[in-house]
């Protein structure tokens, strides 16, 4: 897609559903699977910081690089670590724009598919009107973030399931569960949170990374793009990169950053 893709939608006719008609239900139940994974995911970002934070802009008022520093660091802390962060802000993402994605030569996301797998095609399902513009947003916003690319001849289809956020917007997932029942798992094991915050015994000081759309800088092997295939009122898609909601997105996604990590450092 070119860098006009947000406006690909523009001439696209939206057919609206009145949600009063009878049979068709535009809540639903979000499955256990995704609900268990944004539940995780929420948690990571969730947790409050006993300690005040204050934030700082590494660049100008123009093109704004915000960072949040502890409250209670010494003079000399502070100036070290705002000398540092300015001096490496160009190795941080900013943006989707910002993240061309690691080097498939180093890891890519496959999808192995059982002997027995057979390919599933979901047909499409109805969404609440007032949720239709917001997954439509989202989509344009992933494809202008080079995360999405139209899906030609897919084998493997999916749902959208939009689920809604505290603070009025919703989550975009894909109901990957029919390709998850299809697929072996992962079995690398999560990192135990005791474990973790045991590890951190001994040290001075504690830096959180946020691993900023991880999933997204993994891509996809080439031939499982369509793999991820998922269907709405204007087309079909697929991720070119690691999609949240696959098949044990989290013990990949980990067993690939404990790997690199010993390699880098």
């Amino acid at each position: 897609m070119n860098d006009s893709s947000s406006d690909y939608f523009n001439d696209l006719y939206i057919n609206y559903v009145d949600p009063d008609i009878e049979g068709i239900d535009f809540d639903g139940d979000i499955p256990k699977e995704i609900r268990a994974l944004i539940e995780r995911e929420d948690e990571r970002h969730a947790q409050p910081l006993k300690e005040e934070v204050v934030s700082i802009n590494l660049k100008d008022e123009n093109d704004p690089r915000m960072v949040q520093v502890g409250s209670t660091l010494s003079p000399e802390e502070d100036r070290d670590f705002k000398d540092l962060l300015t001096e490496y802000s160009d190795v941080f993402a900013w943006s989707h724009q910002d993240m061309p994605g690691i080097d498939p030569k180093i890891v890519e996301h496959r999808i192995p598919l059982l002997p027995d797998a057979k390919p599933v095609k979901q047909k499409l399902r109805q969404m609440r009107p007032d949720w239709v513009q917001k997954i439509k947003d989202e989509v344009t916003k992933q494809i202008d973030a080079s995360f999405l690319m139209v899906s030609q001849n897919p084998t493997w289809v999916a749902n959208i399931i939009p689920v809604p956020k505290k603070n009025g917007q919703i989550r975009v997932c894909v109901d990957f569960r029919d390709l998850n029942k299809a697929s072996p798992k992962d079995d690398f094991p999560l990192p135990h949170i005791d474990v973790l915050v045991d590890n951190t015994a001994g040290h001075a000081s504690l830096l959180f990374m946020d691993d900023f759309s991880g999933y997204n800088q993994i891509l996809m092997a080439p031939e499982d793009h369509e793999k991820t295939t998922f269907i709405t009122k204007w087309g079909t898609y697929c991720y070119l990169v690691m999609p949240f909601g696959s098949e044990a997105p989290h013990a990949y996604f980990h067993g690939q950053l404990n790997t690199q990590n010993k390699f880098f450092c």
